[in-house]
């Protein structure tokens, strides 16, 4: 049995700047790090000559192209996986939480099927492969930073070129700096970010059309993200926790239904309770929000008073991994 373990993440900077729409024309520019929340695949070999898939479905199938699950198909199809399989996913966090779970399941997928193989992939290569089949094959209107991310893991910046070409820096933080961000960014869930694919193929198409409010507000996100990577390289986690708070209230601007009366109210009650600054993680209405917080347990009491769950994170700092190996 194969068993692959691959990273969800957090944006910090720049989100949205990685959609083909814009970087191809402006060239795009994301912060973000990969957190100890995962997806885990597993492909077995079987004595049936067919398909047999679990996820939150389940699929018994004789031929790929009658498989349901579009990235298994396409995944499947790419790498001429033969039939007498068995694949199983599982995940920390559920899928449509604004945490990048597609791009983290495409990007396992892909890593077990080389490993079933018997072949190699470096983190390129997946993070390459999972964009095509998302973006290319499957024309969903969504960007790059979640299958890089979840490929590379760390606290990465990646530079997304017209040409298509994506450069990948990790972030030089110190041990200090990663540890204040540990303790002092919270992670609150709000519910399923169930538009989130309206809102980005709304991005797209105002981005494709030349839209001057969209354009000047995805590059006021990507000078945010590179102020956001210079503050944090300096430790200056205050400056980076007002420059989320700036993030916000333009990425609110941008697309109608990135938020809510609740998520409003919430996010008033957190600034209002210690939050420095904070963000909703994703394409927005729904999701989760993350703060940064001087005084983390008078926020986490605010948000608890307010029902939120809250979900206790570390960084990721290997990305795409096999666990198990037959």
């Amino acid at each position: 049995m194969i068993i692959t373990r691959t990273p969800l993440r957090v944006s910090l900077g720049g989100g949205g700047t990685d959609l083909p729409s814009y970087y191809e024309r402006y060239g795009g520019m994301v912060v973000a790090a990969a957190i100890d929340k995962y997806i885990f695949v597993a492909m077995n070999r079987t004595f049936t000559d067919d398909y047999f898939l679990k996820y939150s479905a389940l699929e018994r199938v004789k031929f790929r192209e009658d498989i349901e699950h579009p990235i298994v198909r396409e995944a499947f199809q790419i790498h001429q996986v033969d039939p007498a399989v068995e694949m199983v996913s599982v995940a920390d966090i559920p899928a449509g939480t604004g945490l990048g779970s597609s791009g983290t399941f495409t990007v396992g997928l892909l890593r077990a099927i080389y490993a079933h193989q018997r072949n190699q992939a470096t983190a390129g290569i997946l993070a390459e492969e999972a964009c095509s089949i998302e973006i290319d094959r499957l024309g969903r209107p969504v960007g790059k930073q979640d299958q890089y991310i979840a490929a590379f893991g760390g606290f990465t910046c990646f530079h997304f070129e017209p040409d298509g070409n994506v450069t990948i820096s990790p972030l030089l933080l110190s041990s200090d700096t990663l540890h204040d961000l540990e303790e002092h960014l919270l992670m609150f869930f709000t519910g399923y970010s169930r538009d989130a694919e309206h809102m980005l193929e709304d991005q797209k198409t105002r981005s494709e059309q030349g839209d001057s409010e969209m354009i000047e507000s995805l590059h006021f996100v990507k000078s945010v993200g590179v102020a956001s990577k210079e503050a944090l390289e300096v430790g200056d986690t205050e400056k980076f926790a007002a420059l989320m708070h700036d993030h916000w209230v333009r990425k609110r601007e941008r697309s109608a239904g990135m938020t809510n009366d609740l998520i409003d109210q919430w996010y008033k009650r957190g600034i209002e309770n210690g939050a420095l600054g904070g963000k909703l993680v994703g394409a927005g209405a729904g999701g989760f929000l993350l703060f940064y917080a001087n005084d983390p347990s008078r926020l986490r009491k605010a948000m608890i008073d307010e029902g939120l769950t809250e979900v206790r994170f570390l960084f990721d700092h290997d990305g795409s991994v096999v666990l198990a190996r037959d």
